[in-house]
């Protein structure tokens, strides 16, 4: 939807000032976006009251006044839902807050005491902070921009615990021939049965998912646009494949694998993640280590993916106003309240270790990056308890069923794992409940942190 030309004239102005920032939220599935948004909402409006943002200058300072919601531009985009995610977090028993599962955006403006005073320094001035949510499934659409069909069905090769989950659909499909004519409810029931091994990958802890909307269809739930699947072990030369007849059963296919790219996901990147100032991808990294190898290793191989699918460099004026591009990046293994303070060392490593190839490339090209581990809303307390004749860090928390534990989360490799690893950890992480609000701020671990990195350097 097209904006007032009274909105576009100011939005280019403040952008020119550099008043303006758009901050993209991004993770995959299960690392937290929405409690990260939540939080970061709640920290920056409390932040003149009751939020601890020591790590936060402007904050720490008591420069940082303060934020309020405004009306966002785009008025064709949901609006992110804060005040349902502050309710469920206030409820008796506390719920997380529900996971978006489209676009949101949300605008906040923030008021500040510049750190020197001078005869052109207003007493009191502002950034326009416009916050950006994508679901996750839909993040890992961006990489299929660089494919072919043909390279995408090469690329699809899963391993044995993974083929497991798509059985159903492997017995049906090894059985096609490309070359035959395609028959349309064969092939909708066939991509039915491929989006169904995708949810119970999903289910099972897998990451490397594609495509991502037969997760999330919204309103392409049934279109034909998501009726393709990749065909396994093409023996038949790329060339000869692509010289098949338009009503062939691996045309077909090519075709809709087409326009999925040019109508959903092209668009989506152009609109959207070409737009975006500074980011954060948040990574469950955890979550992933519990999970075990084949996990582990699926996680590592989207985030590679994902990681060349923006577009990073150096802002001046000119690329502010008319090629906004990412220009300082966060990555954040979430979930840090999971672990004793001892091991939120390791974890960093581990996550650094996990993407040393793209932060190496961020890096070569200067972009600043920085490696953090938080918990956007806190959901356990660090205890230090006896425990087989020796204090020993440990976490009291209540499981999602309500029963209070007391868990000892072991050591976190500073490291990628090795195999024999895999043999002897001991990870179990139940599912916590966010712990009871009893302030207007939510407590965390390094949001202030993250806060500080992603937009601190416009607060001075």
């Amino acid at each position: 939807m097209r904006q007032p030309l009274s909105r576009e004239l100011n939005n280019l102005l403040e952008r020119g000032r550099d008043r303006q920032l758009r901050l993209a939220v991004t993770g995959l599935s299960q690392a937290g976006k929405t409690a990260f948004l939540t939080s970061l909402v709640n920290q920056l409006r409390h932040a003149g009251v009751e939020a601890q943002l020591d790590l936060l200058p402007a904050a720490r300072e008591g420069r940082l006044l303060g934020a309020q919601r405004l009306n966002q531009p785009d008025l064709g985009i949901p609006r992110f839902p804060y005040d349902p995610g502050m309710a469920a977090l206030r409820d008796t028993p506390p719920r997380w807050p529900e996971p978006t599962r489209g676009i949101s955006e949300l605008r906040l403006q923030l008021r500040y005491r510049p750190a020197q005073q001078g005869w052109f320094t207003p007493d009191i001035a502002h950034v326009t902070l416009d916050l950006f949510d994508y679901p996750g499934e839909w993040l890992l659409d961006l990489p299929l921009l660089q494919h072919t069909f043909y390279s995408w069905c090469q690329s699809q090769q899963a391993g044995a615990h993974r083929q497991a989950l798509f059985s159903e659909w492997l017995a049906e499909v090894e059985r096609l021939d490309p070359a035959a004519e395609a028959d349309e409810a064969k092939l909708a029931a066939l991509a039915d049965a491929y989006a169904n091994g995708l949810r119970r990958a999903k289910q099972a802890g897998f990451s490397d998912l594609q495509p991502g909307r037969f997760l999330l269809p919204g309103e392409l739930d049934g279109a034909p646009v998501l009726q393709f699947f990749p065909l396994p072990e093409l023996k038949a030369p790329k060339e000869t494949l692509e010289a098949l007849p338009d009503t062939s059963i691996y045309s077909t296919l090519a075709a809709r694998f087409r326009y999925y790219q040019q109508q959903v996901v092209r668009p989506f990147y152009r609109d959207h993640f070409r737009r975006f100032d500074r980011q954060i991808v948040l990574v469950d990294v955890l979550g992933a280590l519990n999970a075990g190898p084949e996990r582990f290793e699926d996680l590592s191989s989207a985030l590679r993916q994902l990681m060349q699918s923006f577009d990073y460099g150096k802002r001046s004026l000119l690329t502010r106003l008319f090629a906004p591009k990412i220009d300082r990046l966060a990555i954040a293994a979430t979930k840090a309240d999971h672990v004793t303070p001892d091991q939120h060392g390791n974890v960093v490593q581990l996550l650094e270790a996990l993407l040393a190839e793209p932060l190496k490339d961020l890096r070569f090209a200067d972009i600043p990056v920085k490696a953090l581990s938080l918990a956007a809303i806190r959901a356990t307390d660090a205890r230090e308890v006896l425990h087989e004749g020796k204090r020993t860090p440990a976490l009291k928390g209540t499981t999602l069923e309500g029963e209070d534990v007391l868990v000892y989360p072991g050591d976190v490799p500073n490291r990628l794992p090795k195999p024999d690893f895999w043999q002897q950890q001991g990870f179990d992480f139940p599912s916590f409940r966010p712990m009871p609000v009893d302030s207007e701020a939510l407590s965390h671990i390094r949001m202030d942190a993250a806060i500080d990195w992603l937009i601190g350097d416009k607060l001075i």
